[in-house]
């Protein structure tokens, strides 16, 4: 089974998100908007479909990352979140919720051994793909 197919996106805190997306797009010319910046590109095995990562700088003081008190998430693209869930619980790999489903994927939170909560991401590329042209409208 694959398990981690890519980075799905780069979360992290800083003191304010909107002048930190305001440096990024002036200096290194990042297209934000409210959540960040997503960056577009094309599956290796599957060059005719667009895949997806996120950067998104969030508030100091964000909950999103508890447990962890890092200023960092990673999120990872996985293949079949379902049963990799059941693997990483089978290995006591501390699982932080129960999947959650949206219409451009599922999600889950695991933590690592050194306290690093990870975003778990079953992408649906091509409604995601929808969801942000209509953002950039």
């Amino acid at each position: 089974m694959k398990k981690v197919t890519g980075i799905g996106g780069i979360f992290f805190k800083c003191h304010n998100p909107d002048k930190m997306k305001d440096w990024y797009a002036k200096n290194l010319g990042l297209n934000t908007d409210r959540y960040g910046t997503t960056f577009e590109w094309r599956q290796a095995d599957q060059a005719e479909q667009k895949g997806f990562t996120q950067w998104s700088p969030m508030d100091k003081d964000t909950h999103y990352f508890r447990p962890s008190e890092k200023e960092f998430m990673i999120n990872y693209r996985v293949e079949n979140l379902e049963a990799l869930v059941k693997e990483l619980k089978s290995e006591g790999v501390t699982i932080c919720d129960e999947i959650e489903s949206y219409e451009y994927g599922k999600f889950i939170h695991i933590m690592d051994p050194e306290g690093n909560k990870i975003e778990l991401w079953e992408p649906f590329d091509q409604e995601y793909d929808k969801i942000l042209s209509v953002r950039t409208k």
